[in-house]
């Protein structure tokens, strides 16, 4: 969300509780974000899973993730299970879409968002949070694939780059994982954030790099 966005927001929430998510966020602190929903379009995506992991003075922490199922929406159907292998049956203890959204604002404050493919899922979210509490997720973002590829751009102009996660971890030499989930996604991208703003990129002569 801009600044713009950001002033008027807060100045129309003012005296709510959630005035202070439209603050400045500390530049320190991050978020990794990933969602599984019910399709790839996002007019009529529904939440299936939310997840997210903090990034803190460069460290991710995997040790206190976010997690949460939500209900099984109605647009859950054969073609989104086979996507994300997640049954009506695997839903039954999930969360009201209304709370689960309460307890990711809870998570993570008004810090940055990053994320692959962060802006769909952001698309998602903001629909939700508007329905439920009126207003859109506050939080700023931060596009992973793009910061690496402005990087490889810095050294390679022109040149063709594979921007799937798995091929950004190849190159960066982080572990690949064979089963996807929301949480492995969100520890995934928060892994890359961190190598690739605070590391130097690997040599530049990969398959992928063309």
């Amino acid at each position: 969300m801009n600044c713009l966005l950001k002033y008027y927001w807060h100045r129309k929430l003012k005296g709510s509780p959630f005035q202070a998510l439209f603050r400045h966020s500390d530049s320190t602190e991050f978020v990794s974000i990933d969602c599984e929903t019910t399709s790839l379009q996002p007019q009529r995506a529904e939440l299936v899973t939310i997840a997210a992991t903090k990034i803190i003075n460069n460290r991710v922490l995997t040790s206190d993730p976010f997690h949460v199922k939500l209900k099984a929406p109605q647009s859950l159907d054969a073609h989104s299970i086979k996507v994300h292998q997640i049954r009506h049956q695997d839903l039954g203890d999930g969360l009201d879409e209304k709370q689960a959204l309460q307890q990711l604002l809870d998570f993570i404050g008004n810090r940055t968002i990053v994320g692959y493919h962060i802006r769909y899922d952001k698309k998602i979210l903001d629909r939700a949070f508007k329905k439920h509490f009126g207003f859109p997720l506050p939080n700023t973002i931060i596009e992973v694939s793009h910061i690496y590829q402005q990087k490889l751009e810095q050294h390679l102009q022109n040149a063709y780059f594979d921007l799937s996660l798995e091929a950004i971890c190849r190159h960066l030499d982080l572990p690949i994982r064979d089963h996807h989930n929301a949480l492995q996604d969100a520890i995934t991208a928060a892994l890359v954030f961190v190598r690739l703003t605070k590391g130097d990129i690997p040599n530049l002569n990969m398959p992928h790099i063309k």
